[in-house]
């Protein structure tokens, strides 16, 4: 039982960290609404700037009032207000 305490704790510290990574493709600056572990934060991209947010999932709310959930592990780019996900 020790040994298998050990494994997991040792495999969750080798475990590589996941992150969503955000894109404004649109030619103006976006300001993102961000929750995350139940605490609310605004991310202002410019455009062609690149962010990488929500290592444990969030949801994001886009410029054009949709709400998207995020896991942590997306690409994602804003265009035209709208969000891909790839």
């Amino acid at each position: 039982m020790r040994m298998l305490a050990v494994l997991l704790v040792s495999g969750a510290m080798v475990a590589p960290a996941f992150a969503a990574s955000i894109t404004n493709k649109d030619g103006d600056a976006v300001v993102l609404t961000i929750v995350e572990n139940g605490s609310r934060s605004e991310l202002a991209l410019a455009s062609g700037e690149t962010e990488t947010i929500c290592p444990s999932g969030c949801f994001v709310t886009l410029p054009n009032g949709d709400r998207v959930g995020l896991n942590g592990d997306e690409n994602v780019e804003i265009s035209r207000g709208s969000a891909v996900i790839k």
